[in-house]
C-alpha cells in the first residue's frame, strides 16, 4: 500500500492549512457534527466521553477543595441582568434573548444563560444573613448561550459546555485565596490530565471579565502559536454584592458586604487537545482523558487461540482499572489501525499465532508509534508505566515547543515583526497604558494574554511609547 493509500480518510496535513486540519480531525474522529442550528455542534458519543473525562479530573478537584455542585436556571430576567453595570455592558452584544412563552409576549424578556454571576447573587442574597453561613463553594456543570458570529467546533460556538465555579466570602483577602486556588487547579489539570503546560497570570485591565475586580488566566500555546484563553478565576470584589444587597452580620454584629469569584474551564479544551497534541494521523489523547486507554487488535482472529487471547488481555487490563476495547470485528487490521490512530487511541496491542507462541504482545504508544514487546505476564503490570511514559513525553514535548516560541523584545519595530515572522508569544515590557496596548492590537491584532508572574522590569521600558515599564506581558495572537 502506497503511503497516500489510507484505509480511513486522509486528513489534510497539518502544516499545510492547520484551519481545514482542525476541522478534519473534528469530523474524521467522530468528535461532532454540524448541526441544522447555526453556530451550534453536535457532540457524538466519542467527542462526549473525552468531556464526560475532563468533567470528571476537574470535579474530583473542585471537590477535594471543597467545592458543592448546584444547579441554576437557564434563563434570566432582563432586570436582574441589568443590576449590574459592568457586568451587563460586557456581555449585551452575544446575549440571546427569549421574547415569548407560547404565543404570548413575556413582559420581561428573559435572558439565555452567558453565564450565571447575577443567577448566584440572587440565591446568595436569600441564603446569606450571618458569618455562620461562609464561605459558600458552590459550582455547576451547564451549558450556555453567547450569540457568536464566527464559529468552530468546539473553540467558538454559541452554545457551549462548561463548568462556572461561584464562591462567596467574608472578606477580600479569602476571596482572594479562592480565586489563586482555583488557578493553581486549572493549572495541575491542563497539565496532569491534558499534558498541557500553560502560562499563567492576571489579565490587563482591557481584558479582564466584565464586572470582575481582577481576572486571572492560564494561557495555552497552540501548535499554529496562538494562545488558547484555557481557564479563567475571577475576584469579583463585592460590587455584585453590592449592587444585589447581599450582607451578612460578621462576629462583631456589623453589616458587611460579601466578596465573591467566579471560575470557569469549558468545552473549548477539548480544541486545546487536538491543537496542541494532534498530527497528521488524527487525535493524540493522553491517558487521563482518553475514553479508550488500550485497543486490543487480534490479529489472523481465524487461527485457533487468538481471540481466547486477545479476551484475556482485555480482562487483565479492565482488571487493572484501566479502559480498554477489543476490536474483535472482520475488518483488516491495517483499517483498525488507522482508525484508532485517528482517534488518537494511547497505546494499540496487537497480539497473533507467532505473538501467542513467543508467550508476547506487541504494544504501539501513539505519540512515537515505538513498538514494545510485552511479555504476556506482565500485561497488566508494563502497559500502567507505557501510558506514565507516554503522558510525560507529550508534556515534554508541549513544554519544549512552548518555550522555543517565546520571544524576548524590547522595542516596536522588532515587535511587529517577530509577530508577523515567527508564530507564538512575545514577552516585552508595557508601561500600563490601554493607549500603548491598543495601539499593540491595532498593529498586529495580539492582545496582552497576561502578565507574567515575577515578571523582572528593573530598568526596562515599554515596548511602544519607551516610557518606565510596570509589567512584563506576554503578547499573542489568540483565538
Amino acid at each position: 500500500m502506497s503511503k497516500i493509500e489510507k484505509f480511513v480518510e486522509s486528513i489534510t496535513p497539518r502544516d499545510e492549512d492547520f484551519a481545514r486540519w482542525y476541522t478534519d480531525i473534528c469530523l474524521g474522529a467522530e468528535l461532532c457534527s454540524y448541526s441544522n442550528v447555526r453556530g451550534c455542534i453536535i457532540l457524538r458519543p466519542y467527542g462526549y466521553a473525552i468531556w464526560e473525562l475532563i468533567t470528571a479530573e476537574l470535579d474530583r478537584r473542585f471537590k477535594d477543595t471543597g467545592h458543592e455542585n448546584v444547579m441554576m436556571p437557564l434563563f434570566i430576567p432582563e432586570s436582574m441582568l441589568q443590576k449590574e453595570k459592568d457586568h451587563v455592558e460586557g456581555f449585551a452584544p452575544e446575549v440571546a434573548w427569549v421574547t415569548h412563552g407560547g404565543d404570548e409576549r413575556l413582559t420581561e424578556r428573559l435572558c439565555v444563560r452567558p453565564t450565571s454571576e447575577v443567577l448566584f447573587c440572587d440565591h446568595f442574597a436569600d441564603i446569606i444573613q450571618s458569618w455562620r453561613d461562609l464561605p459558600k463553594l458552590y459550582n455547576q456543570w451547564v451549558s450556555v448561550v453567547r450569540w457568536e458570529k464566527t464559529t468552530r467546533p468546539f473553540l467558538r460556538t454559541r452554545e457551549f459546555f462548561w463548568q462556572e465555579g461561584h464562591t462567596a466570602h467574608a472578606t477580600e483577602e479569602d476571596a482572594m485565596e479562592e480565586t489563586l486556588l482555583m488557578l493553581d487547579v486549572y493549572e495541575e489539570f491542563y497539565r496532569e490530565a491534558l499534558a498541557i503546560p500553560v502560562l499563567r497570570g492576571l489579565k490587563s485591565e482591557s481584558e479582564k471579565f466584565a464586572g470582575a475586580v481582577k481576572t486571572y488566566t492560564v494561557e495555552a500555546m497552540m501548535h499554529d502559536g496562538k494562545a488558547l484563553q484555557s481557564g479563567t478565576s475571577h475576584y469579583l470584589g463585592d460590587g455584585f454584592a453590592k449592587a444585589f444587597n447581599i450582607q451578612y452580620t460578621d462576629k462583631d454584629n456589623q453589616l458587611r458586604h460579601i466578596h465573591q469569584t467566579s471560575w470557569g474551564v469549558s468545552s473549548r479544551s477539548i480544541g486545546g487537545l487536538i491543537m496542541v497534541h494532534g498530527d497528521d494521523e488524527g487525535l493524540v489523547l493522553p491517558p487521563a482523558v482518553a475514553p479508550i486507554q488500550v485497543v486490543i487488535i487480534p490479529i489472523a482472529t481465524h487461527k485457533e487461540g487468538v481471540l481466547e487471547e486477545a479476551m484475556k488481555l482485555k480482562d487483565s487490563l479492565k482488571a487493572a482499572g484501566l479502559r480498554v476495547f477489543l476490536d474483535d470485528s472482520d475488518r483488516m487490521p491495517g483499517w483498525k489501525f488507522s482508525e484508532y490512530e485517528m482517534k488518537g487511541v494511547p497505546i494499540r496491542l496487537e497480539i497473533g499465532p507467532r505473538d501467542i507462541a513467543n508467550n508476547q504482545c506487541v504494544a504501539m504508544s501513539r505519540d512515537n508509534r515505538e513498538k514494545t514487546i510485552v511479555p504476556l505476564e506482565d500485561v497488566a503490570k508494563e502497559i500502567p508505566v507505557l501510558l506514565e511514559a507516554l503522558h510525560a513525553r507529550m508534556l515534554g514535548r508541549a513544554e519544549t515547543f512552548m518555550k522555543e516560541r517565546i520571544y524576548d523584545v524590547d522595542n516596536l519595530e522588532d515587535f511587529v515583526k517577530t509577530m508577523e515572522e515567527n508564530p507564538g508569544f512575545i514577552r516585552a515590557a508595557w508601561c500600563g497604558s490601554a493607549d500603548c496596548e491598543a495601539k499593540i492590537k491595532e498593529l498586529t491584532t495580539a492582545t496582552s494574554r497576561c502578565l507574567e508572574e515575577d515578571g523582572d522590569t528593573d530598568g526596562s521600558v515599554c515596548v511602544v511609547c519607551g516610557e518606565r515599564a510596570q509589567h512584563s506581558v506576554f503578547w499573542g495572537k489568540a483565538y
